[in-house]
């Protein structure tokens, strides 16, 4: 039979790596903010912004024509930008994983499915951060309703 036993300086080493481990987990959700932000911000938003020619032709093939194209290069741009705002960072995921579920839909309808494993794989990382920050949607409902 063994006996553990903890002692003082393994109680402190314990408590040091649960809050290494915590740290890690802040720096990690953070550097998956700052890269899905990127991502929406520069190689989604920007090409529709900015009417590059293949995003132009992505919306004439559809025939949706390049106002939806910059309404939905807008509303990335808005949920880049919302990921990294404290008080809008749980609600941006959750308009984003919202989008993606739209491309995916797009993407099976218009052009057979040929890109829709990237939608759903963007929805994975979105959904964890809307469920890590959900607690940032009290704070919004909050400031909202003070205001109003």
């Amino acid at each position: 039979m063994s006996e553990t036993t903890v002692s003082a300086s393994g109680s402190a080493s314990t408590g040091a790596s649960v809050a290494g481990r915590a740290r890690a987990g802040r720096i990690a959700l953070r550097t998956l903010t700052v890269l899905l932000a990127l991502f929406y911000g520069v190689a989604s938003a920007l090409p529709k912004l900015i009417a590059h020619p293949s995003a132009v032709e992505t919306f004439g093939k559809m025939g949706w024509g390049s106002g939806a194209m910059y309404v939905i290069g807008a509303l990335e741009l808005a949920g880049a930008i919302g990921l990294l705002v404290p008080v809008l960072s749980g609600t941006a995921p959750v308009a984003l994983i919202g989008l993606m579920v739209g491309a995916f839909v797009v993407q099976m309808t218009y052009f057979d499915g040929q890109n829709a494993a990237t939608p759903l794989v963007l929805i994975v990382p979105l959904a964890v951060l809307a469920w890590r920050r959900r607690d940032r949607n009290a704070e919004l409902v909050r400031l909202v309703t003070r205001r109003a």
